[in-house]
């Protein structure tokens, strides 16, 4: 698999054609197949870069501009449709590849399942491994209806991998019993807020190997509609850029991010992926260093 190579067609904004110069990069992952109520993030990432084009370079957050840095969007992997098993694997082969080149990989999603190899291939390479996951769900489910390969289930086998007080979840206002239960008792569990409690622990990451996973229905519906599994009662689009801006700011070693489950159809207002770039611009240039 070419790493400087993986599709045509558009780029998020400013990137460069230079991989071997480019420090991040950029790669959609345009799979939607274990979805449990509305398909169609497999168009998310597309649609992500394409609203790029309405940012401006200067970030007055961070006082910092992506025509300072140098960045390759790899464009969207070829996965085939309704293999998930077989996506995940390429998913999984392609991060190897970009950890290996010393890249700081910034994946576009696609359902939350395609996060599960970029954790596998995270932890290979930095076995202190923590994750930050802000969402609605909790996504610890064993399985989805006898299937393990579900979008609700990436967290939990993250969580026996790393170990669950790896992982620190925020944001979460939806999930079974059971899910709660397991959170509970192991993992570092904040619901239904986000800053506040992130702001306090961020001190405990101090120095660590930190990858950051945002499923876009962290936000209310009223800031991001454009999801498959909206969930009423989430933080607003301002309260996300403080937590990125606070990761960013914090001591943490950043070694990757991922932003998934835009689902451009279901808002044709485009406020879900306009927001989804612009937290992707505030990412590169606050985690990528």
């Amino acid at each position: 698999m070419r790493l400087d190579q993986a599709y045509s067609g558009n780029v998020f904004i400013c990137s460069s054609d230079d991989y071997a110069a480019s420090k991040a990069v950029i790669y959609g992952m345009p799979m939607d197949f274990t979805v449990s109520f509305r398909p169609g993030s497999r168009f998310g990432p597309a649609r992500i870069r394409e609203v790029s084009i309405g940012l401006e370079e200067y970030s007055p957050y961070l006082d910092k501009s992506i025509l300072d840095m140098t960045y390759f969007d790899a464009g969207d992997l070829l996965l085939p449709f309704g293999n998930a098993a077989r996506s995940l694997d390429i998913i999984g082969e392609y991060v190897r590849g970009l950890l290996a080149d010393d890249k700081f990989p910034i994946g576009l999603g696609g359902e939350h399942l395609v996060s599960w190899p970029i954790f596998r291939e995270m932890y290979a390479k930095y076995p202190d491994l923590a994750i930050v996951h802000l969402d609605a769900h909790a996504d610890l489910r064993e399985q989805y209806e006898g299937e393990p390969l579900s979008h609700s289930t990436p967290l939990r086998k993250a969580a026996e991998l790393i170990g669950g007080k790896n992982v620190y979840q925020f944001g979460i206002r939806s999930g079974s019993r059971e899910e709660w239960a397991y959170a509970r008792e192991n993992i570092n569990f904040y619901p239904f807020e986000v800053v506040e409690p992130l702001r306090k622990v961020l001190p405990e990451l101090a120095g660590r190997p930190v990858y950051v996973t945002i499923d876009i229905d962290v936000l209310d519906p009223s800031c991001a509609p454009g999801t498959g599994t909206a969930e009423a009662g989430g933080i607003t689009s301002k309260e996300l850029l403080q937590a990125v801006h606070a990761i960013a700011r914090s001591n943490a070693n950043v070694v990757g991010c991922d932003l998934v489950e835009v689902a451009p159809a279901y808002d044709p207002t485009e406020q879900t992926q306009i927001v989804a770039a612009k937290i992707i611009r505030e990412m590169l240039l606050g985690f990528v260093k």
